[in-house]
């Protein structure tokens, strides 16, 4: 009984009383061309770019493609950064594996004792080929919670 008044009651609706109405199937097109158009080109541009600057269109940063071991690196060697006005901060020591609870992958021991040790990260440097020489390594110093200095070198230079 009760369904039966629900169901007459439902015929009663008016079309324009309705709760879902159809739409026009050609003004709901999302995917025209102009918006295709605008995809492929973001692709190509975005590609473009990544390839130019992977192949060293920067210029600010030196890029070693072979892997040198630690011991045939000479005395004098650069590499990194040249921009002295991001990496500022200077420091020297000897180039040892391992932070300081999480801080640094690397730590530049000094002399002083353990109070006295840099612990570095670089994005621009790969430290590992350095580890056992002394290095003067230029850097922009970051916040650290348990490191006394915490330095993200940008450029590093061999000096034994």
């Amino acid at each position: 009984m009760w369904f039966t008044r629900c169901y007459t009651s439902m015929e009663k609706l008016d079309n324009d009383k309705a709760l879902v109405k159809n739409f026009d199937s050609s003004s709901s097109v999302f995917f025209t061309t102009k918006l295709i158009v605008i995809i492929i080109a973001a692709l190509i541009l975005g590609a473009g770019t990544g390839y130019y600057f992977n192949q060293g269109g920067i210029g600010a940063v030196s890029k070693v493609t072979n892997s040198i071991k630690s011991s045939t690196i000479p005395k004098g060697t650069t590499e990194g950064s040249s921009d002295t006005s991001v990496f500022k901060d200077i420091a020297e020591g000897k180039l040892k594996e391992g932070g300081i609870e999480g801080e640094g992958a690397y730590h530049l021991v000094r002399s002083g004792g353990d109070s006295q040790n840099v612990y570095i990260t670089s994005s621009t440097v790969d430290l590992g080929k350095y580890v056992g020489k002394k290095l003067k390594v230029w850097g922009q110093t970051q916040k650290a919670q348990h490191a006394g200095w915490l330095m993200d070198v940008g450029r590093i230079e061999v000096l034994e």
